[in-house]
């Protein structure tokens, strides 16, 4: 099936807009980086293959041994009724985002407070339902504002970062946040991985006291070149923490089977 047009030319210029704070910036929110409407856009398409293979279908759905449905080009985590996890629900939060920005979100959707399927085979029953129709109809004619939701993501995460790290290593972790902010590919990179696994701050996230997000990416960072260089010690890292995460991982979650997926992921960072 053909991708759907953006439905909002303005909403691509809005994305112009999309700011990252550069390190030195965070205290004040000064000289921010911008992002242009093609790079924007090109960050956001890219996402969608990587989470959904650039599909209409991928935008909704519930994989093997998870508790929660993966929505939208970001595939943003809904958990149905009395359902928590370790994992950072943004579907409800994509939502609030949206109705901010003057989306007009389904009247159901708009009303839900939790995802209205239960389990994964109650998800994959409903996919022919008027309401999943509509859900799908809805994500994918939102491509543009969910991009803006990943990159304003992505513009919170360092001061996210920086209160969480020790003190020693915030100007570490500062530096090549902004080595790699520097091009944009890397910002595509930070975004996508920010996105993938979250920013590593939540003490939920950490399998044997550990965590897998951007923050555990770039505290094992610690070049000087920009460019090509950090992109690709940044691709390095991230395949290292995620090797660490499958091994520290619970049996029981047989995370193996989703490793060569990730790391083909991170590759693309390079």
């Amino acid at each position: 099936m053909e991708k759907p047009r953006s439905s909002t030319h303005h909403r691509a210029r809005i994305l112009a807009g999309c700011l990252l704070f550069p390190l030195a910036a965070v205290a004040n929110a000064a000289a921010p980086i911008h992002i242009p409407d093609a790079d924007a856009l090109r960050i956001g398409k890219r996402i969608w293959q990587n989470e959904c293979n650039g599909s209409i279908a991928g935008l909704t759905s519930w994989n093997s041994g998870e508790d929660f449905a993966s929505l939208g080009i970001g595939h943003f985590i809904w958990y149905p009724e009395g359902m928590r996890g370790p994992f950072e629900e943004s579907f409800p939060e994509f939502l609030e985002f949206a109705r901010k920005r003057g989306s007009t979100v389904p009247v159901w959707l708009n009303q839900a407070t939790f995802c209205p399927w239960s389990s994964r085979a109650d998800f994959s029953g409903a996919q022919n339902s008027s309401q999943m129709r509509e859900l799908r109809q809805y994500l994918a004619h939102t491509v543009d504002l969910q991009t803006q939701f990943l990159l304003a993501r992505l513009q919170q995460s360092l001061a996210k970062m920086l209160d969480e790290v020790a003190s020693g290593a915030r100007d570490n972790v500062r530096r090549q946040f902004t080595r790699i902010a520097s091009t944009p590919h890397g910002c595509y990179a930070l975004a996508d991985y920010v996105n993938f696994k979250g920013e590593g701050v939540l003490q939920t996230e950490r399998y044997h006291g550990e965590g897998w997000g951007l923050l555990q990416v770039l505290e094992q960072i610690h070049g000087t070149e920009p460019g090509g260089a950090a992109n690709r010690e940044f691709a390095n890292s991230a395949a290292a923490i995620l090797r660490r995460r499958v091994q520290n991982s619970p049996p029981e979650r047989h995370e193996a089977r989703w490793l060569p997926g990730w790391l083909n992921r991170v590759h693309t960072y390079n």
